[in-house]
């Protein structure tokens, strides 16, 4: 099972540098995971940029995958991860998510370097 942080999801959705590295996981929707949180992340910032029409778009894709809402025993472990290493708080829900389900976590997000069972890419300036 794969977790694509929301960074991974924005950076497949304006077609940046690294999609090609995010491409095959969204695409592979039978074994994706969505952490709720990332609906919002993704919302949020694609709302901001190119309106109502495009994030409704995006979340649509986005839900192809298997949602996972935040449920008490998933947020006291993001709280527990939040707390043990130092990560902000929609990032160690996302990190929560994928150990819960036993899925890779993959990202761009220099804030996971180092974290068992992420994988890492570096983003382009």
């Amino acid at each position: 099972m794969n977790v694509v942080d929301s960074c991974g999801w924005l950076e497949y959705f304006a077609d940046g540098q690294n999609a090609d590295f995010f491409a095959p996981l969204i695409e592979r929707t039978s074994l994706l995971i969505v952490p709720a949180v990332s609906l919002f992340e993704v919302f949020k910032r694609v709302l901001q940029q190119r309106g109502e029409n495009e994030a409704l778009r995006a979340v649509a894709l986005m839900q192809q995958g298997r949602v996972i809402v935040l449920d008490d025993v998933l947020a006291l472990s993001a709280a527990k991860l939040s707390f043990e290493l130092k990560l902000p708080t929609a990032d160690s829900m996302i990190l929560a998510t994928a150990r819960a389900h036993a899925a890779v976590l993959w990202t761009q997000d220099d804030d996971f370097v180092g974290i068992q069972g992420v994988q890492y890419i570096k983003k382009y300036p």
